[in-house]
């Protein structure tokens, strides 16, 4: 397989601040909460890591369709992404990965139950770890993801923001529902 000589990003406006997407040829492969200078330097050593390229290109065409999905999704217009993915990780974090986009959209999910769906019950602990690597945060929804209690432990753009995606999922659900 060749390594791409870079990769693409743009970054976009949210009700949840600043994102910066990232593409390769094969796919969306990375958000990061906010932008500039900050984001950039932790994409590219994520790059790095995971395609060995840490040259980033600018090019807002390339991301405007997941930018229009996202900006639809918050809007409460759209539960689920389309287009393809280059998900970069280990097997178990990819079937973690996989498992949270099962879970129905405005439903949340302990990891207990992650683990259980994954038929790893013991393995609690191993989908929290591959919740907080997630690198397509919203997309693979693992906002969707709470303590067995219910409560909001744990999300790599901060509780406030997995917050505020879990009420958007909660208007939009109870929009379905009135």
């Amino acid at each position: 397989m060749t390594r791409p000589a870079y990769l693409l990003y743009s970054e976009m406006e949210s009700p949840i601040g600043l994102l910066t997407l990232v593409r390769s040829k094969s796919g969306l492969c990375k958000i990061e909460f906010g932008a500039g200078e900050t984001a950039l330097r932790t994409i590219e050593r994520w790059c790095k890591r995971h395609f060995l390229v840490d040259q980033l290109q600018k090019d807002d065409l390339a991301l405007f369709e997941i930018k229009q999905q996202l900006e639809q999704y918050f809007l409460g217009k759209r539960l689920s992404f389309e287009g393809e993915l280059d998900v970069q990780g280990t097997a178990f974090q990819k079937l973690v990965w996989t498992v949270l986009q099962r879970i129905p959209y405005g439903e949340l999910w302990s990891y207990k139950q992650v683990a259980q769906e994954m038929g790893s019950p013991k393995a609690v602990r191993a989908v929290g770890g591959a919740n907080n690597k997630n690198p397509l945060p919203i997309v693979i929804p693992c906002h969707r993801v709470v303590g067995s209690n219910g409560a909001l432990v744990g999300y790599g753009g901060g509780l406030s923001i997995k917050e505020k995606l879990i009420a958007i999922e909660e208007r939009e659900t109870l929009d379905q529902l009135g």
